[in-house]
């Protein structure tokens, strides 16, 4: 039987504090429930943090890597993915998601966001900037909420 996997979804280097605890919390909690994480697997920001956090609660975890060469890949990814795609992986990472969970935002997490919602997967938005939550509402097709906690999510 396949393994649940959990996409969170966030950015990299201009990631603020919270968006950063959260992705960590995040990470560990979905870790705890058996689920695996997913990223983008760089060393960077919520990709980072997530991957950290869901090892840390002994869980598992898959970086869908923008390079071929793993160069820039976090030291917390079990699973490389190396595409070479660049931008063009955040597809995979959707589509290989049971559920996206939008930590912040920057402009790779808002393609992410728009290619969950055209591929109606449920998507979970936390930490994000004044507005956004409505935008992303109004053009939602299918399940999305909005979760001020780790719990809530």
């Amino acid at each position: 039987m396949a393994r649940t996997i959990i996409g969170i979804m966030g950015p990299g280097a201009t990631a603020t504090p919270l968006q950063l605890e959260t992705a960590y919390t995040l990470g560990r909690a979905i870790a705890s429930t058996g689920w695996v994480v997913l990223t983008g697997g760089r060393a960077a920001g919520v990709m980072e943090a997530a991957c950290r956090g869901a090892q840390a609660a002994g869980g598992l975890t898959i970086g869908v890597l923008p390079s071929a060469d793993g160069a820039d890949m976090s030291a917390a990814v079990d699973i490389p993915i190396l595409t070479g795609l660049g931008d063009g992986r955040n597809v995979v990472n959707v589509l290989s998601s049971r559920v996206v969970v939008a930590c912040g935002l920057g402009p790779g997490t808002a393609a992410e966001i728009a290619l969950a919602l055209k591929a109606r997967r449920p998507v979970i938005l936390m930490a994000m900037p004044p507005g956004a939550s409505d935008l992303w509402q109004s053009l939602a097709t299918g399940p999305i909420a909005i979760a001020a906690t780790v719990e809530a999510a």
